[in-house]
C-alpha cells in the first residue's frame, strides 16, 4: 500500500515538473526578432488611421519609420505632424490629389505609383529603416498600377528584421498569404451616407 502510494504522489510531482518545463519554454529568439508583414485591409474606415497608430507605436521605442503614400497628394494631417513633431517618421506622397480611375487611370497615376513603389523598395533594402509602411498599396495593385509580382517578390526579398505594413482595400490572396497578420477593417456605419462631407481631423 505504501508503495502505491508513493508511486502516485511521485507521479504527481513528475507531472507538476513537465507542465512547470513546460511553462518556461520561450519563444525563439529568432522568431521573437523576426520583422513581421502586416496587411491591412477591408472596406471600412480606418486602415491608413490604425496604420498610422502603428508608426506611432514604433517611434516611441526609437524605430524610423518610412510610410510611402500611394495615389495620395495631399497633405494630410499626418503629413503635417510629422514634419512638424516626428523627425523619426518620414513620409512620401506618391500621387495627385485626385480620384484614380479603376478601369482608366492616367499615365501619371500611373508614373508616380511606380516611383513610389521603387522609391519604397530601396528604402527597404537600405537598412536604414525599421519599419517600412506602404499604405494604400492592395488598391494601387488592384488598379494594375503597380504589378503584383514585383510586390510579392519585394515582400519575400524584405531584410529579416523589417516590419512591413500593407495598407488598402482589395488585398491580393497571394499577400494574404504571405502576410504574418491580416487585419480587416469592415463597415458597419459611414457618415458618407448620411451626407456628411470630409471633416478636417477625420478624413485629412
Amino acid at each position: 500500500m505504501t508503495s502505491t502510494k508513493n508511486k502516485s504522489i511521485h507521479s504527481g510531482t513528475a507531472t507538476k515538473k513537465k507542465k512547470s518545463a513546460v511553462n518556461k519554454v520561450k519563444a525563439s529568439p529568432a522568431l521573437t526578432e523576426r520583422g513581421l508583414v502586416v496587411v491591412i485591409t477591408g472596406n471600412g474606415k480606418g486602415k491608413t488611421t490604425a496604420a498610422f497608430g502603428q508608426a506611432l507605436r514604433a517611434v516611441g521605442q526609437g524605430y524610423k519609420v518610412l510610410i510611402v503614400q500611394f495615389m495620395k497628394g495631399r497633405k494630410y494631417g499626418e503629413f503635417i505632424a510629422a514634419e512638424k513633431y516626428l523627425p523619426r517618421l518620414t513620409i512620401h506622397r506618391s500621387g495627385l490629389d485626385s480620384f484614380v480611375m479603376r478601369d482608366n487611370p492616367t499615365a501619371v497615376d500611373i508614373e508616380l505609383a511606380i516611383q513610389g513603389f521603387e522609391l519604397g523598395k530601396k528604402a527597404i533594402a537600405s537598412g536604414k529603416y525599421n519599419m517600412v509602411i506602404l499604405d494604400e498599396i492592395n488598391v494601387a495593385v488592384d488598379f494594375k498600377l503597380i504589378d503584383l509580382k514585383q510586390v510579392i517578390e519585394m515582400i519575400k526579398n524584405k531584410p529579416p528584421a523589417l516590419d512591413l505594413i500593407l495598407t488598402g482595400r482589395y488585398a491580393a490572396k497571394e499577400i494574404i498569404k504571405l502576410a504574418d497578420t491580416v487585419s480587416e477593417v469592415k463597415e458597419i456605419k459611414h457618415h458618407y451616407a448620411a451626407g456628411i462631407k470630409d471633416r478636417v481631423g477625420i478624413e485629412y
